[in-house]
């Protein structure tokens, strides 16, 4: 379980796709709290360090994984949010993020407001019932605010303490980036649905 505040911005340094998968290997401070087994997400995307050392650690993603989320499209150099799995005994600072990504969407627009940026990102098909106006959002991992939300689209207003900390500074019109609603919604949805 992760909190979606961000701990490091990694760099990928190469990744490797074949027809089972991928391999990727990522750059970063935090590779001295990794150990082999341990999770970390990755652009909001929960993987697990296959090895670890030289300043970086090693993951391995399945097709399933690259199908619903961006990671397929990585790039060597890229930035990727890196943020390590919660301890018991941690704060926690933004909302329950699994690492379970529902979907890949596509940010739409982006404006300037004041000393925020308003970011405005598609919404796939089957998502929009889980969503609310200030309620939590994951995008590329990073725990948000929902700030205006439309039939197919939502906005999250991004304070220069996160567009320095994230990659989500780096993002442009047209630029994928994932989505992992809120895991309560889902679950109260479920339940609810069972009593009917």
């Amino acid at each position: 379980m992760f909190t979606g505040l961000i701990a490091d911005l990694g760099t990928v340094q190469q990744i490797e796709q074949g027809s089972d998968g991928a391999s990727v290997r990522i750059a970063t401070r935090l590779a001295g709290e990794l150990a082999e087994g341990d999770s970390v997400a990755v652009n909001g995307v929960c993987l697990t360090a296959t090895a670890v050392g030289d300043g970086g650690f090693s993951a391995q993603a399945m097709n399933e994984t690259l199908e619903r989320s961006s990671l397929g499209r990585l790039a060597a150099g890229d930035a990727v949010n890196l943020e390590l799995a919660l301890r018991a005994q941690d704060r926690l600072g933004g909302h329950v993020v699994q690492g379970h990504v529902d979907a890949a969407a596509e940010i739409l627009e982006i404006r300037e407001e004041g000393f925020s940026r308003v970011v405005r990102t598609s919404l796939p098909e089957g998502l929009a019932r889980y969503l609310v106006e200030k309620g939590s959002v994951a995008l590329d991992g990073v725990s948000l605010t929902i700030s205006t939300l439309g039939e197919d689209w939502f906005e999250v207003s991004l304070i220069p303490e996160t567009l320095e900390r994230t990659n989500l500074g780096r993002l442009r019109p047209g630029a994928p980036v994932n989505i992992e609603v809120d895991v309560l919604a889902k679950h109260v949805e479920r339940l609810l649905g069972a009593r009917v």
